[in-house]
């Protein structure tokens, strides 16, 4: 038992006890990952019964702060619902920022000409909530890549069109099948939502068919996979893997589909989906790499019920995504320069990608990364590598974030990374994973 945790609790009822621990990890006193003292150890020391405990630790559960883990008991989750201090502080000033994830500024287009195309008219109540040009110009391009575009809703970017999906269709313990590694923010709004995240092992092609088959007939009831641009692995689907998936899913039939295409045309790997024939699915392509991550938009193709049920919630809560970042948007994908410049996006990604795994593999360094804007080496000792790299200059993030089973890593931002910089980064972790004083006693 963790006495100083325990003593950092207070209360005698469930709804006291429960805000005493809310306030504790607001405040950062109970820190992500910090086991609570089991429900009969609380339960004797507050002079309370074990019932009132387990209720306060149940209403914690359901909105998503903490979550049991088998004989740890229960831990804090790693980014709970609440305005904390930040998981992910900023690099220190002077290290070069290969940690964030996010595009490179200079592949984004520039907003100028298409704000001053702005007619300048505020949009009003009554308006209707998404674009007709933006719809139109996301059906085609979903069609293009034979995704069903007959329903099609306007989201806040990815994670909030997965968060409405799940919603829409799952309740508080539910399962739901994940890829693992998989990105924190999507094991953070699992944990959030009080679903329960069930490991899918993925290799450099997704997930593997035999591990998802496993997740499903453990009863998972909602699958999230990532196209192209895994992050953080850099994984893609290819056509043997999809169709292995799909023959796995068509013996799931009631399984929710949700594929997360966040990067869409700038991910440096074909579109492939699994949604065809599924019940239920929902397909969902951000502008957040492509076009700017403040441009907060997503367009989600899916089936009739779970479109109507997203929209349904959306139109008691925000209503619509802002018609100007609906404008913005449709502007420049209607753009006739705006495919160049994807393509030009994609094919640097593509080259960076490229240049820091073949830095690394002279040094005898695996890597990972197919697509995106990602690498993922696999290390042995994750705090360590990144605190060497750190001394040297370099701000990189740790993988135990990302990871449920798999093995560690870290993961590297290639996106702002030049074929120069490269071989400097993968001489300095040739470096950090391997000190030169025990290669030379070597």
């Amino acid at each position: 038992m963790n006495v100083s945790v325990q003593y950092q609790i207070r209360g005698h009822s469930g709804n006291q006890i429960a805000a005493s621990i809310e306030n504790a990890v607001r405040s950062g006193r109970l820190r992500a990952g910090e086991r609570l003292p089991t429900v009969r150890a609380l339960a004797a020391r507050l002079r309370v019964s074990p019932t009132t405990v387990a209720a306060a630790y149940n209403a914690l559960r359901g909105r998503g702060l903490v979550h049991g883990s088998g004989r740890r008991g229960t831990v804090v989750n790693r980014r709970p619902p609440l305005l904390t201090r930040a998981v992910f502080p900023p690099p220190a000033p002077g290290l070069r920022n290969l940690a964030d994830g996010g595009p490179d500024p200079a592949m984004l287009p520039s907003l100028k000409p298409y704000l001053a195309r702005l007619d300048g008219i505020p949009g009003k109540y009554g308006d209707a909530e998404n674009r007709a040009a933006l719809v139109k110009l996301a059906a085609r391009q979903f069609k293009s890549d034979a995704i069903a575009a007959e329903s099609i809703a306007v989201v806040s970017g990815a994670l909030d069109a997965v968060e409405r999906v799940l919603q829409a269709h799952l309740r508080p313990g539910d399962v739901v099948a994940v890829e693992d590694p998989s990105y924190t923010g999507v094991l953070d709004l699992v944990a959030a939502l009080a679903l329960v995240a069930e490991p899918v092992a993925i290799d450099d092609s997704g997930p593997l068919a035999e591990d998802l088959n496993r997740a499903l007939k453990l009863g998972a009831k909602a699958f999230i996979v990532t196209p192209r641009a895994q992050n953080p692995s850099g994984a893609a689907l290819d056509r043997k893997r999809a169709i292995e998936l799909r023959h796995v899913l068509a013996g799931f039939g009631e399984v929710v589909l949700i594929e997360d295409d966040h990067a869409g045309p700038v991910a440096g790997a074909p579109a492939i989906t699994l949604s065809a024939g599924r019940e239920h699915w929902a397909t969902v392509r951000s502008v957040s790499k492509s076009l700017g991550p403040d441009l907060r938009v997503s367009v989600m193709a899916g089936d009739a019920l779970t479109v109507a049920r997203v929209q349904g919630r959306q139109s008691l809560g925000p209503r619509w995504v802002s018609h100007i970042l609906q404008d913005l948007v449709a502007m420049m994908w209607a753009d006739a320069k705006t495919p160049a410049r994807l393509q030009t996006a994609a094919n640097t990604y593509a080259c960076r990608r490229r240049a820091l795994i073949e830095a690394l593999a002279y040094h005898g360094i695996e890597a990972h990364g197919r697509s995106g804007l990602n690498v993922w080496v696999p290390v042995a000792e994750e705090a360590a590598v990144v605190n060497a790299m750190a001394a040297k200059g370099w701000a990189i993030r740790a993988g135990e974030c990302y990871r449920i089973k798999s093995a560690s890593g870290i993961r590297v931002t290639i996106s702002t990374l030049t074929p120069e910089d490269a071989l400097r980064f993968a001489a300095d972790l040739a470096d950090s994973i391997r000190p030169r004083s025990h290669a030379q006693s070597a």
